[in-house]
């Protein structure tokens, strides 16, 4: 540690990006996520809800 304070700023934070670098790459690889995957995810929320009675409503909410 004492020799990392030595370092200048800039120094100290290129070591940390070396260092970020290296445990990135020692990282197994996250999968990839799809947007489909919410696909339904709210679906029994709207259960029984007409769609233009909702809008029917928020729309008087905002005229006040």
């Amino acid at each position: 540690m004492s020799e990392i304070r030595r370092l200048t700023p800039q120094e100290q934070l290129d070591l940390l990006e070396e260092i970020a670098a290296l445990l990135r790459a020692a990282l197994p690889m996250q999968p990839t996520r799809s947007i489909l995957e919410l696909k339904g995810l709210g679906a029994p929320i709207w259960r029984g809800v007409r769609a233009q009675d909702y809008v029917g409503q928020e729309r008087a909410a905002w005229d006040g």
